[in-house]
């Protein structure tokens, strides 16, 4: 138990790239994917109150529409939200309409949404 207790330590102590590049090798070398929605979509409320907690939204995608004039502004933001390399980002920005970040909370959609209209960037969340 000892061991796991460490393991669980070391994960929450990971910074957003050593997540990203955990949840790369998990997906590639394991073929391990999180579920959609995950462990909160099992454990609701009862009742009235579970009807009305089911229509709010609690994960939102951060959609870049367009990149605006100042494109190498919204490359770094991108590269900075996400942990991708240059070109990734790029083709991520030039492609438009592509997702920055899926499945995160409202505060960090609106968190990420404010960082990349303040580059130039036109988005939208979903």
């Amino acid at each position: 138990m000892a061991d796991l207790k460490k393991l669980a330590e070391e994960i929450v102590g990971l910074t957003l790239l050593e997540a990203q590049e955990l949840k790369t090798i998990l997906k590639d070398e394991y073929g391990i994917e999180p579920a959609a929605g995950g462990a909160v979509m099992m454990a609701g409320p009862a009742g009235d109150a579970g009807a009305a907690a089911a229509e709010e939204q609690t994960e939102f995608d951060v959609i870049l529409k367009a990149a605006g004039a100042s494109k190498i502004n919204v490359i770094k933001e991108v590269r900075a939200i996400t942990g991708l390399g240059l070109k990734e980002a790029k083709e991520l920005v030039e492609a438009g309409g592509k997702a920055v970040k899926e499945g995160v909370g409202k505060d960090e959609a609106e968190e990420i949404k404010g960082k990349l209209e303040a580059a130039g960037a036109e988005v939208e969340l979903k």
